[in-house]
C-alpha cells in the first residue's frame, strides 16, 4: 500500500463535504498588474492587527519615526510588533475605529507622513541557508509577521509549533472566495519572490514534502510558479479544482492529503503545516531584504471603482483614501464598502477605517451587483444549509441555540468547526443571516471562558495566598515551640525552673488565696453598711413614718402649708356669708321677680290654647256626637290639671323666703310633683275618653290608623320627656360647689335612666296594643277600645320613668352645698321650665283624639303588619337601652 506521500506525488486528491460554486467575479481585478497606493496624509495604525495580545508601546506622542521602526514590542510568541509604514511624527495615540464586524474602536498610533520615506537600519538574513531555524523565527516575529490569509495567526508561533512534528508543508494559492484576486496577482508579478519565501519555509520546517495548492481557475498564476521551482526544491503545484471553500485550511488539508483536521484542532495535529502565498512573500521581504511587514496587496473591486485592481497598500492608510483615489463612485440608494469578499466580508461603518494585516479586498458593489439581503423569513427546514456546509455541521440547530443564547448547546454540536464561510447563508432560501448569528455566539462563549479563565485564576492565587499564611503561621508555631524548648533545657541545666511558668503558678497561687480569703470587715464599715440597709428596706416596704431624718423637713413645710390653707378657706366663708345676710332681700325680689313672669307666661299660654280647644270641639260636636263626647272629656282633664299645678306651684313660691338652700330643694321637689300630676291628670283624662270611645261604632280601618298615631306620638312625646328632663337637670348641676364630677356622673347615670324608663314604657305600649292589632279581624270596636287603653298606659309609663328620674336627680342636687343666689334662679327656671312641659303635655292629649276623626281608607292587614312592624322595632330599641343601662351600671 503507497503512503500518503507518495499518493500524493502520484498527483492523487481527495473531497470534503460540500460546498458551493459562487459566481466568481475575479476578472473585475486580476487584469492589470500590482501598483503602488501612495503615502496618504495619516496613518492609523490599530495595536493589534492580529490573533493574539498587544504589544507594549514604545514610542510616544510627538516623536519622530523613521519607515521600518518598531512602535510596540512584546515578548511573547502570541504578541507581534507593530511598524511605521514610514517616517513622520507621532501626532496621537488615541481610540479610533478598526477593520472588525464589531465596528467597535480600538488604541491606534496615527503618524503623519513626512513623505520623505525613509528607512531606519534594516537587519537582512541574506545566507538564511546557513541560519538556525529558531533565529529565523525570532527574526520573523520580530518583522511582525501575521497570517496574511485573513485570519492573522502569527507567523512565528506556527512555525514554532510546527517543528519536528510535520512532514508535509502546503503554501495555500487557492484564493477560492469570490471577487479578491490578491494572490493571484502577487503570483503571477511576484512569483520569484514568492518561491524565495517558500524555500526559507522549507529551511525552517524541513519537511518531507512541500505542496503549493492553487485552483485551476488561475492558469497565469500557475505558469508563473512552475518556471521558478527548481527540480532540487522538492516542491509540487497541485491544481485543485475550484469550489468553494477549498481555500479554508481543514478543507485544502483534506483535498491534498486526504487527512481530516480533528475537531477544535490544527493541521498541525495530522503533520502538515500551511502558510498563505502572501506570508511566503512577507517572509521573503522580512529575511532576505531586513523590511518588517508594512504595506501589503489589497484588492479594490465591485462596479462602485472607476479603476478596479491590486495595490501595495501601507498599514493603516484610510480606506476612505483608496477611495477617493481610485474613482470610487457610491451608489445613490444603497452607498456600501465591504472589507473582504461577497460571503465572508463584512460591511464598514463608515470609511474611516484603516488597511490592517488581515485587510485583503475593498469591495464596493452597486445594488444591482450585490442585492441588499431582504427581511429575514422563517426556516422551511429544506436543510440545504446542512447539505453545503463544509465542515458537516447541522446549521439549522446552531441558529436555534445560537438564538435562543443557549451556548453550551452550541459548544455541543461544535460550533467552534464553523470557518465561518457563509456557504449555509448563501443557499438559505429565508435568507436567514446564520453567519452573524454563529459569529455573535462565537463571542460570547469566548468572553464567558475568559471570566471562566479569570476566575479561576483568582481562585488559585487565593488558595496560593492561603497556603502561604498557614505555612508562615506553622514555622511561626514551631518557632515558638523550639525557642520554649530550648529555654526549658537551659533553665534545667542551670538547675532553676522555668520563669514564664513560675510566674503563671505564682499568679494562680495568689487568685487562689485571695478566693478562699474573707476580707476582715471593720467595726464603722459593717455599722455604715448596717444603716444603709435599714433604710433601703424601710423605703422597700413604703413605711409612711414621718419622722424619718431625711423627710422631716419637708413634712412640716406640709404641715404648715395645709394649716394657711384652712385659714384662708375659714376668712372666704365668712365673708361670703356676710355678703349673703346683706343681699337676701334683693334675692328674694329677683325670685318673686321671676316667678311672677313665669305665672304671667302660663296664664297667657292656657287663654291662647283654651280657645283652639274649644272651636275644636264645638265643630267636632256639630259634626259628630262622639267626637263631641271625647271633646268633652279632653275639657274634663285640662280642668283637673290646671287646678293641680296651680294648687302645687303655691305653696312651692310661699316657701322660697324660708331659706336659701331649702327653697333649692323645696323647688326641685315642687317640680317633679307638678311634672306627675299633670301626668296623672292626663292620664285621667284619656281613661275617662275611653268609655266614651266603647259606646261608639268604630270603623276598623280608622281605628287602626288611630293606633299607629297613638303609637308614634306615644314616642315622640317620651322623647321630649327625655329632652326636658336632661335641660332640666343642667341648672341644678351647674350650682353644685362640693365635686363637680360626681355631679356630672349622678346626671349621666340619672339620663341613662330616664332613656331606659322610656324605652320599657314603649315597649309595654306597643306589646299591649299586640292583642288588640291582632284581634283587629274579629271586633274592630274592641281593638279601638284596646288601642286607646294602650296609649294612656304608655303615656303613664313614660311620664312615671321621666317623674322617677327627675326626682333621683334633684334629690342627689338636694345633699350639695348650693349657692344661695344660683339656687334661687336655678328654681324659678325650673318652675318654669315645668309650667312649659305641662303646657305642652295639654296640647299633644287636644291633638291626639284628632286623627281617630280622620277618614282614610285603611287596608285591616296592612294596620296589622304595621303594628307587627312596630312592636319589632319596639323590641329592639328595648333591647339596646338594656345593653347601654348595662355598660352604664357597669362604668
Amino acid at each position: 500500500m503507497l503512503s500518503i506521500i507518495e499518493q500524493i506525488k502520484q498527483g492523487k486528491l481527495w473531497d470534503f463535504h460540500g460546498g458551493i460554486h459562487p459566481a466568481e467575479n475575479k476578472d473585475l481585478s486580476n487584469k492589470s498588474p500590482i501598483v503602488n497606493a501612495g503615502i496618504p496624509q495619516e496613518l492609523v495604525l490599530p495595536l493589534k492587527q492580529h490573533i493574539g495580545s498587544k504589544g507594549d508601546i514604545i514610542v510616544a506622542v510627538g516623536d519622530k519615526v523613521q519607515k521600518g521602526q518598531p512602535l510596540t514590542q512584546g515578548d511573547i510568541a502570541m504578541c507581534v510588533p507593530v511598524h511605521a509604514p514610514t517616517s513622520g511624527t507621532i501626532t496621537a495615540i488615541e481610540q479610533r475605529t478598526t477593520a472588525h464586524p464589531s465596528g467597535l474602536s480600538d488604541l491606534c498610533i496615527v503618524i503623519a507622513p513626512d513623505q520623505q520615506d525613509t528607512w531606519c537600519d534594516k537587519t537582512t538574513y541574506a545566507d538564511y541557508e546557513d541560519r538556525d531555524p529558531a533565529e529565523l523565527i525570532d527574526a520573523i516575529r520580530l518583522n511582525g509577521i501575521a497570517g496574511l490569509g485573513g485570519a492573522g495567526f502569527p507567523t512565528a508561533r506556527k512555525l514554532q509549533g510546527g517543528l519536528g512534528n510535520v512532514d508535509i508543508l502546503i503554501i495555500n494559492a487557492a484564493e477560492c472566495e469570490p471577487y479578491i484576486t490578491a494572490d493571484d496577482r502577487l503570483m503571477r508579478d511576484y512569483a520569484e519572490e514568492v518561491i524565495e519565501g517558500v524555500r526559507i519555509l522549507r529551511h525552517i520546517i524541513s519537511p518531507k514534502l512541500t505542496i503549493i495548492g492553487i485552483e485551476d481557475n488561475k492558469p497565469e498564476a500557475i505558469q508563473a510558479l512552475e518556471q521558478h521551482v527548481k527540480e532540487d526544491d522538492n516542491i509540487l503545484i497541485r491544481v485543485v479544482p475550484t469550489k468553494y471553500p477549498s481555500g479554508s485550511s481543514k478543507q485544502l488539508v483534506k483535498i491534498l492529503t486526504g487527512r481530516e483536521v480533528p475537531s477544535q484542532s490544527r493541521s498541525t495535529s495530522v503533520g502538515v503545516i500551511m502558510q498563505n502565498v502572501g506570508t511566503a512573500f512577507a517572509i521573503k521581504r522580512a529575511i532576505i531584504d531586513g523590511e518588517p511587514l508594512i504595506e501589503r496587496v489589497v484588492t479594490l473591486t465591485g462596479e462602485a471603482f472607476k479603476e478596479r485592481g491590486n495595490v501595495f497598500a501601507m498599514l493603516g492608510t484610510p480606506i476612505a483614501y483608496l477611495l477617493d483615489k481610485f474613482g470610487y463612485k457610491a451608489d445613490k440608494k444603497h452607498p456600501r464598502v465591504i472589507i473582504g469578499g461577497s460571503l465572508m466580508g463584512f460591511t464598514l461603518p463608515h470609511s474611516n477605517v484603516p488597511i490592517t494585516k488581515m485587510t485583503n479586498c475593498i469591495l464596493a458593489p452597486k445594488r444591482k451587483e450585490l442585492p441588499l439581503h431582504t427581511y429575514e423569513m422563517a426556516c422551511i427546514r429544506c436543510s440545504a444549509c446542512a447539505d453545503v456546509c463544509p465542515s458537516s455541521l447541522l446549521p439549522q440547530q446552531l441558529q436555534w441555540y445560537a438564538k435562543d443564547q443557549n451556548y453550551e448547546k452550541c459548544e455541543e454540536y461544535n460550533l467552534q468547526d464553523c470557518i465561518e464561510c457563509g456557504a449555509c447563508a448563501y443557499v438559505c432560501p429565508s435568507e436567514i443571516p446564520l453567519v452573524q448569528y454563529y459569529r455573535q455566539a462565537k463571542a460570547e462563549i469566548w468572553a464567558r471562558s475568559q471570566d471562566e479563565i479569570n476566575a479561576e485564576r483568582a481562585r488559585q492565587r487565593f488558595e496560593a495566598k492561603q497556603a502561604r499564611m498557614d505555612r508562615d503561621k506553622a514555622e511561626r508555631e514551631n518557632r515558638f515551640k523550639k525557642a520554649a524548648e530550648t529555654r526549658r533545657e537551659e533553665m534545667a541545666k542551670t538547675g532553676g525552673d522555668d520563669a514564664v511558668a513560675a510566674a503563671i503558678a505564682r499568679v494562680k497561687a495568689k487568685q487562689a488565696a485571695a478566693q478562699s480569703e474573707k476580707p476582715e470587715v471593720k467595726p464603722a464599715v459593717a455599722a455604715a453598711i448596717a444603716a444603709a440597709k435599714a433604710k433601703q428596706a424601710a423605703s422597700a416596704q413604703g413605711a409612711t413614718s414621718e419622722t424619718l431624718p431625711d423627710n422631716s423637713e419637708m413634712a412640716k413645710l406640709r404641715e404648715e402649708r395645709k394649716r394657711q390653707a384652712r385659714e384662708r378657706k375659714a376668712e372666704k366663708e365668712a365673708g361670703e356669708s356676710t355678703t349673703s345676710a346683706s343681699s337676701n332681700d334683693s334675692k328674694k325680689d329677683a325670685v318673686a321677680a321671676a316667678i311672677a313672669r313665669a305665672k304671667a307666661k302660663k296664664a297667657q299660654q292656657a287663654s291662647e290654647q283654651k280657645a283652639p280647644v274649644a272651636d275644636s270641639v264645638v265643630e267636632n260636636a256639630e259634626v259628630d256626637p262622639k267626637k263631641a263626647a271625647i271633646a268633652a272629656a279632653v275639657a274634663r282633664a285640662k280642668a283637673k290639671k290646671e287646678a293641680q299645678s296651680e294648687s302645687t306651684s303655691e305653696p312651692v313660691a310661699e316657701t322660697e323666703a324660708v331659706d336659701p338652700k331649702k327653697a333649692a330643694v323645696a323647688a326641685a321637689v315642687a317640680r317633679a310633683k307638678a311634672r306627675k300630676a299633670a301626668q296623672q291628670a292626663e292620664a285621667q283624662s284619656e281613661a275617662t275618653s275611653e268609655p266614651a270611645a266603647e259606646t261608639e261604632a268604630v270603623d276598623p280601618k280608622k281605628a287602626a290608623v288611630a293606633a299607629a298615631v297613638a303609637r308614634a306620638k306615644a314616642r315622640k312625646a317620651a322623647q321630649q320627656a327625655e329632652a326636658q328632663s336632661e335641660t332640666t337637670s343642667e341648672p341644678v348641676a351647674e350650682t353644685e360647689v362640693v365635686d363637680p364630677k360626681k355631679a356630672a356622673v349622678a346626671a349621666a347615670v340619672t339620663r341613662a335612666k330616664a332613656r331606659k324608663a322610656a324605652q320599657q314604657a314603649e315597649a309595654q305600649s306597643e306589646t299591649t296594643s299586640e292583642p288588640a292589632a291582632e284581634t283587629e279581624a274579629v271586633d274592630p270596636k274592641k281593638a279601638a277600645v284596646a288601642a286607646a287603653v294602650a296609649r294612656a298606659k304608655a303615656r303613664k309609663a313614660a311620664q312615671q320613668a321621666e317623674a322617677q328620674s327627675e326626682t333621683t336627680s334633684e334629690s342627689a342636687a338636694a345633699t350639695e352645698a348650693v349657692d344661695p343666689k344660683k339656687a334661687a334662679v336655678a328654681a324659678a327656671v325650673a318652675r318654669a321650665k315645668a309650667r312649659k312641659a305641662a303646657q305642652q303635655a295639654k296640647v299633644q292629649s287636644e291633638v291626639t283624639p284628632e286623627p281617630v276623626a280622620e277618614t282614610e281608607a285603611v287596608d285591616p292587614k296592612k294596620a296589622a303588619v304595621a303594628a307587627a312592624v312596630a312592636r319589632a322595632k319596639a323590641r329592639k330599641a328595648a333591647q339596646q337601652a338594656a345593653k347601654e343601662q348595662q355598660n352604664i351600671e357597669e362604668d
